[in-house]
């Protein structure tokens, strides 16, 4: 059977059902992200107890990312030589102690030591996550895998804040001991689920891919270069300038929320058929498409100058990121043949990098430019990619065994 760098595997062979330890990730993801969002809105108001000021809340927000980063390059490693399974329940588990210990700080100093502990618990979590989902989806299913695996995140995402507010007003400390709980059920569930030995996915006689050889593979550049681009824009443009574009037009902020809420929906329910467009009609249209679509809404956005285009806009790119939460993940699996290694978590890297970089120089970039000059640092991103997926052509035939 013969597959090529921008393609899928032919469809034929792709009726099988997705194993159930793929659904038990997307449950395991939820709550984590159910969990996050309980306490990111929280987490502010928290900090401000303990006197810490706007700069200080931005450092503590900051260094979550910084710890990802940080722990990343060690990820890969670690998989390697306890199991993917291991290193993902640790970093739950660690993710707990953060979240616990957090709940009972006596100080910004702790926060911090604390907050930091979940960035280490939250990287090793999710690289070891997406190498076993890789590991254990068959291959000509990766992009439906994939996709019921970010659903899981995106309900999760839609659920936790309007929790967090409302477990708020119990206590402060109240969100950060339901994440702990959340985690430690997750913890649960992947204890018992998972099997060492499960590798669906896996490539017979394939041995971990390093990473010089992955540096040369088109396909994994082109994937982690979109994923840079995903992270700038989420955490870059749509976090930290949309909700400042909105405040500027005189609407009250819960119409970022509103508007956030809409492309968070549209996203959820797109993502399963973007998952089925990456199988069947391949990597290569998909890529293409997903990166066009949200080039095309974050260009756009230069030019936007009402609150109801602006949420037009911010949903078709929704509809370009579902694509985009499957395609390049997908294109990963194929390149590493299903097996964990250092790949698995320098694509994820790549996000980070996104999303701690990204903020920053937007927000000098609109200081010093103009609003219109920051959006488009993402689309020239995205366009770039969109680019770089035109070049996924099909290679060899190769005989898969």
């Amino acid at each position: 059977m013969a597959t090529g760098p921008g393609t899928a595997p032919p469809v034929a062979a792709a009726q099988s059902s997705l194993p159930r330890e793929v659904y038990v990730l997307s449950v395991v993801g939820g709550c984590v992200m159910l969990g996050l969002g309980l306490v990111l809105p929280v987490l502010p108001v928290y900090a401000a107890t303990f006197g810490a000021g706007p700069a200080q809340v931005g450092a503590l927000v900051a260094l979550f990312a910084v710890m990802r980063l940080a722990t990343s390059p060690f990820c890969g490693r670690l998989g390697v030589r306890f199991g993917d399974r291991r290193v993902l329940v640790a970093g739950l588990l660690l993710c707990a102690v953060s979240s616990a210990l957090t709940a009972f700080a006596g100080s910004y100093g702790q926060l911090l030591v604390f907050r930091g502990l979940g960035g280490v618990g939250s990287v090793l979590f999710s690289v070891s996550a997406l190498a076993t989902l890789l590991a254990i989806a068959p291959a000509d299913r990766r992009g439906r895998a994939g996709a019921v695996f970010e659903a899981g995140f995106l309900l999760g995402g839609i659920c936790g804040p309007a929790l967090g507010g409302l477990l708020a007003h119990i206590a402060l400390s109240a969100p950060f001991l339901a994440y702990t709980a959340l985690l430690l059920a997750a913890a649960v569930l992947t204890l018992v689920v998972f099997r060492p030995g499960r590798t669906a996915g896996a490539e017979s006689g394939r041995e971990v891919v390093r990473l010089p050889v992955l540096l040369r593979d088109r396909r994994y550049l082109v994937a982690c270069l979109a994923a840079l681009a995903q992270g700038w824009v989420l955490f870059g443009l749509r976090s930290a300038l949309v909700p400042a574009v909105v405040v500027a037009w005189r609407y009250d902020v819960t119409w970022v929320g509103w508007a956030f809420t809409v492309s968070a929906v549209v996203q959820a329910l797109l993502i399963m058929p973007a998952g089925r467009v990456v199988d069947l009609a391949g990597r290569r249209p998909a890529m293409i498409a997903g990166t066009g679509v949200a080039a095309a809404a974050i260009t756009a956005l230069v030019f936007v100058e009402s609150y109801v285009w602006l949420v037009v806009l911010l949903s078709v790119y929704a509809a370009g990121s579902a694509l985009l939460n499957a395609a390049p993940a997908a294109l990963i699996g194929d390149v590493v043949a299903g097996r964990a290694g250092s790949g698995v978590a320098v694509f994820s890297m790549c996000t980070d990098v996104g999303a701690a970089v990204g903020p920053v120089v937007v927000g000098i970039i609109a200081e010093r430019v103009g609003f219109p000059a920051a959006f488009g640092s993402g689309a020239a991103l995205l366009v770039v990619a969109f680019a770089a997926s035109w070049t996924l052509t099909t290679a060899r035939p190769t005989q898969r065994s």
